[in-house]
């Protein structure tokens, strides 16, 4: 049921407070195994020898997956296939919250890489056909696409006879996967990416916006607010919505390469794209929440966050200007394994929520599981929170168990 006033909840607002409602999908083992999981993220140097030692098994083709099924894959990742998932959006389904299939194999390169890669993400977006377990579809484009290419068109460089060829692969790529996503009425996300890979893939999300875009939002960008030009930009793409007659399809997060971008811009004496402090991409997160809830005749939303401050802020934003709390032109999203007292409190009162689901053979997944596990550590007021409310709920558990 939504949240409504009363003496206990006199805002109305989710209460992100309430661990039984946030992690009554997790069994007492499986809350035992996110304790310890958040416990070893809290502590940057397990990280970061973690992070040495798995690279170095991959290196020399030790096998790890026994090791990591079990504990950090399971926590974070659906399953190794499509099929695979399905116990886990079926248990996030009957909480309220939908999924998001995110096939996270990265970091390839060749032809046949990049085309095998395709053949995924277009399996994942069919998979959810005529399913309402399945909220959105989601892509990288560097998956599809060599990363030479988009460096070399963000930098508006000429291309060789060979790379014009290979630019062409990479957007008829984009274009079937937008194209299905449309065909079968399932909007898809085009991920963001490092901000020197950026430009040619806003320049495909904005082609296939305008395209798919007409009469409701199916191909969404998504905007970083953790560099300090987007909220310009998001504003400025608003306004080319507007005018050029499309929606505007975007989801806000704060972004997930900071130190990389700060190492690169060092490293090339380039000014940094990043914001000067955590405060100013708060600032601008928030502000960019505000725009959109301002202009919902043009834009749709997907706040993907991690922060309470933020969720509850656009819950109150959207209360302020009359939407229903589940206003098909809104949805918050939260990846797989972290923040559950946002996601299922938000679901509980009847917002839209999705959670991402990445899925792919354990050995591909990596990458991917090792971003999550420094975004833990780096983020340590986060990490901390969850932590602290994972202990509340064992402790809540044991007291119901001694009342039996």
């Amino acid at each position: 049921m939504p949240a409504t006033y009363s003496k206990d909840n006199p805002s109305g607002l989710p209460d992100f407070n309430n661990t039984e409602t946030a992690y009554a999908h997790l069994s007492s083992g499986e809350l035992r195994r996110a304790l310890v999981l958040f416990q070893t993220v809290g502590n940057a140097k397990l990280v970061g020898v973690g992070k040495i030692l798995i690279q170095w098994a991959l290196a020399l083709r030790i096998p790890i997956g026994w090791a990591i099924r079990p504990t950090i894959y399971s926590h974070f990742c659906g399953g190794e296939t499509i099929e695979g998932c399905e116990t886990q959006v079926n248990k996030l389904y009957a909480s309220g919250v939908r999924t998001i299939l995110d096939y996270s194999a990265e970091g390839k390169e060749t032809e046949d890489e990049l085309e095998s890669t395709f053949d995924s993400i277009l399996e994942a977006i069919k998979a959810t056909d005529q399913d309402p377990h399945h909220a959105f579809g989601v892509f990288k484009v560097s998956g599809i696409a060599p990363t030479l290419i988009l460096e070399l068109v963000s930098e508006g460089k000429t291309l060789t006879s060979a790379q014009r060829e290979a630019w062409q692969r990479v957007r008829t790529r984009v274009a079937a996967l937008c194209t299905e996503a449309a065909r079968i009425k399932t909007p898809v996300f085009i991920d963001a990416e490092e901000s020197w890979l950026q430009p040619a893939i806003d320049l495909l999300a904005e082609e296939q916006m305008l395209l798919h875009n007409r009469i409701q939002a199916v191909i969404f960008t998504t905007v970083q607010l953790y560099r300090h030009d987007r909220l310009a930009y998001l504003k400025a793409l608003t306004d080319k919505a507007q005018s050029s007659g499309f929606r505007l399809g975007v989801k806000l997060v704060r972004g997930a390469y900071m130190e990389k971008e700060r190492f690169r811009a060092t490293k090339i004496g380039a000014p940094s794209p990043i914001q000067p402090d955590k405060q100013a991409t708060d600032r601008d997160y928030d502000a960019a929440l505000d725009w959109c809830v301002e202009h919902t005749d043009t834009v749709s939303l997907c706040a993907g966050s991690h922060n309470e401050a933020s969720s509850l802020l656009l819950c109150s934003k959207m209360k302020e200007a009359g939407l229903a709390v589940g206003d098909d032109r809104i949805w918050f999203a939260q990846l797989l394994g972290m923040s559950d007292p946002i996601s299922f409190n938000l679901a509980a009162a009847g917002y839209n929520v999705a959670k991402y689901v990445p899925y792919g053979p354990i050995r591909e997944t990596i990458p991917y599981l090792i971003r999550r596990a420094e975004e833990n550590t780096s983020v340590a007021g986060q990490s901390s929170r969850e932590l602290e409310l994972i202990r509340s709920e064992f402790k809540r558990r044991s007291q119901v168990n001694r009342a039996r």
